[in-house]
């Protein structure tokens, strides 16, 4: 048995709704995707107490959560929320675009770029002459 006040990590994210089901909580805790005070939780098992800081990889976005409590059940959100306290930095907005991913602009009808433009365009990326 746990010591008091601790608690499975698959089951505290399953209770505190990161994710929909406690088995995807354990794929999310196995896979490393799960960070407790700074080191990955290696398995669904690890343990989890109040104080604790979560670092949590989702697809699009990090959670950083510190744990104030243990779950007792998968309750409405509300009461999730109480369960933590969001340290998460905040989302970049959608409108900013880093100014290198931006893709090289063409004249509209232009077509596709020559053999002849393909290679000047490769020496100036490359830095050739």
């Amino acid at each position: 048995m746990p010591a008091e006040g601790r608690q499975r990590i698959d089951k505290w994210l399953f209770f505190a709704r990161v994710v929909k089901s406690r088995s995807l909580a354990a794929k999310l805790a196995v896979a490393g995707r799960v960070r407790i005070n700074g080191g990955k939780a290696g398995q669904a098992s690890d343990s989890v107490k109040p104080g604790d800081v979560l670092t949590i990889t989702l697809e699009r976005r990090i959670l950083v959560y510190k744990i104030l409590q243990p779950g007792s059940r998968r309750g409405p959100a509300e009461e999730a929320r109480t369960l933590y306290e969001d340290l998460s930095p905040p989302p970049v907005p959608k409108g900013e675009a880093l100014p290198d991913a931006l893709p090289p602009l063409r004249e509209a009808g232009s077509g596709r770029p020559t053999k002849k433009e393909r290679r000047e365009t490769d020496r100036l990326r490359n830095g050739e002459e």
